[in-house]
């Protein structure tokens, strides 16, 4: 098991940045894959990037690329969301999230971990 803890979200104006940092627990974070989700009201929770355990491959939704970065800090048990060039319609609440499974994942059902989620608004 391992337990996730998101923080780092806030309020930010438009073009502004934020970095989230979510702190894993336990001696194993290195064999789970991470991603990070985020859920707007009123609408489904979407992919935002993923990490191998390693580090080595990342993806990212189209929404996203260019302007997010997701690393890990193993030795930290952490990872990371650099947000960069912040639009409104990056308000949602992120969230962090584990799996096992050996490849990167973009759907929500390959994870199996979750943080609580930290909220990221985003004003014109």
């Amino acid at each position: 098991q391992v337990q996730l803890v998101e923080s780092g979200g806030g309020l930010v104006q438009a073009g502004g940045s934020l970095r989230l940092s979510c702190a894993a627990s336990g001696r194993t974070f290195s064999s789970y894959v991470m991603g990070w989700f985020r859920q707007a009201p009123g609408k489904e929770r979407e992919f935002v990037a993923t990490i191998s355990r390693g580090g080595a491959s990342t993806y990212y939704a189209d929404s996203v690329k260019g302007r997010f970065t997701i690393s890990r800090d193993n030795a930290k048990n952490t990872v990371y969301l650099q947000m960069n060039s912040l639009k409104p319609e990056d308000t949602a609440v992120y969230y962090c999230a584990a799996s096992v499974v050996w490849r990167i994942g973009t759907m929500k059902n390959e994870y199996e971990h979750w943080g609580q989620g930290t909220q990221v608004t985003v004003s014109s």
